[in-house]
């Protein structure tokens, strides 16, 4: 077996330097750069003429997502925070050099109203919407549950929780036989960290939506799934409040003993947006570098 086929170092090995950002973070001041399959993802149209919505779409594994899409042969439509424009005008870019039609939405999903509406913006710009995937996300380091703020905590659960459910609760009635919503959960739903208690809650909270809404809707015709990623290595992390150490050592901790990259996680969208996982629903699918869930 030859290095380039070795998941041990299929990508960076080492730990990443010290660094932090404000949330929520920027690709252009991480380092190293993450790797998003800018130059490596070949699509097979999978995806052709599938329409999709992408929340956090802007960076990291949502821009690693709407790249492969793209790629896949889907018009993708983005969100984003409008302080992440720069990055999400990058992802277009990339659509749109897939071939592909791309749109950004620049707004807060803690905003129900905006949560709601980029469902008919996404409609009325693709023509219609096939594919969603609820991927924003906001987490911060807690030192010890004592310390835990109130309004952060707020930030997490409205984040994560009620915007995720506005998008879906828009979405649902009108999504046809056939369509996929897709979760971006956590191996933290299953393997809590202390320092992340608010965080990893709501992703357990997300593994149950994923299964009772399956449930609901199966009958309709309409897969809901979700990705649950190890330690991937995004803005996100960065802007965490993690020490030096903490990064010098994020990932090694796995059996594969690295960090991901966003890259890394694209192809588990593509096969759950796909008629390839036809008869996969309610399940949460592990990209965790061997970390069991």
């Amino acid at each position: 077996m030859t290095d380039a086929s070795d998941p041990r170092h299929a990508h960076r090995e080492e730990g990443f330097p010290s660094q932090h950002q404000d949330q929520p973070g920027h690709i252009d001041e991480m380092s190293p750069t993450p790797d998003h399959g800018e130059s490596s993802y070949t699509g097979h149209g999978r995806l052709e003429g599938r329409r999709a919505l992408i929340t956090g779409g802007d960076s990291g594994i949502g821009r690693a997502v709407a790249i492969a899409f793209a790629r896949e042969g889907a018009d993708v439509a983005i969100v984003h925070l409008p302080e992440e424009q720069a990055d999400a005008d990058e992802t277009v870019a990339h659509i749109r050099r897939a071939g592909r039609n791309g749109i950004s939405l620049a707004g807060d999903i803690r905003d129900e109203e905006f949560a709601t509406g980029i469902v008919s913006l996404t409609r009325q710009q693709l023509g219609g919407l096939d594919v969603l995937v609820l991927n924003a996300g906001y987490q911060h380091d807690i030192d010890g549950f004592a310390s835990l703020e109130t309004e952060r905590m707020r930030r997490v659960f409205a984040t994560n929780l009620e915007g995720m459910l506005f998008t879906a609760r828009a979405a649902l009635p009108d999504l046809d036989a056939g369509a996929s919503i897709i979760v971006t959960a956590s191996v933290q739903a299953y393997n809590p960290s202390p320092g992340l208690i608010d965080y990893a809650m709501t992703k357990a909270a997300q593994v149950a939506f994923v299964k009772a809404l399956a449930e609901e809707v199966g009958p309709q015709g309409v897969r809901v799934n979700a990705v649950a990623p190890g330690p991937v290595w995004t803005p996100l992390i960065p802007a965490t409040g993690w020490d030096a150490e903490r990064l010098a050592t994020f990932g090694k901790d796995t059996p594969l003993g690295r960090a991901g990259q966003p890259a890394e996680l694209a192809g588990a969208y593509v096969y759950l947006a796909s008629d390839e996982s036809s008869y996969t629903s309610g399940s949460v699918l592990a990209v965790t570098g061997g970390k069991a869930l």
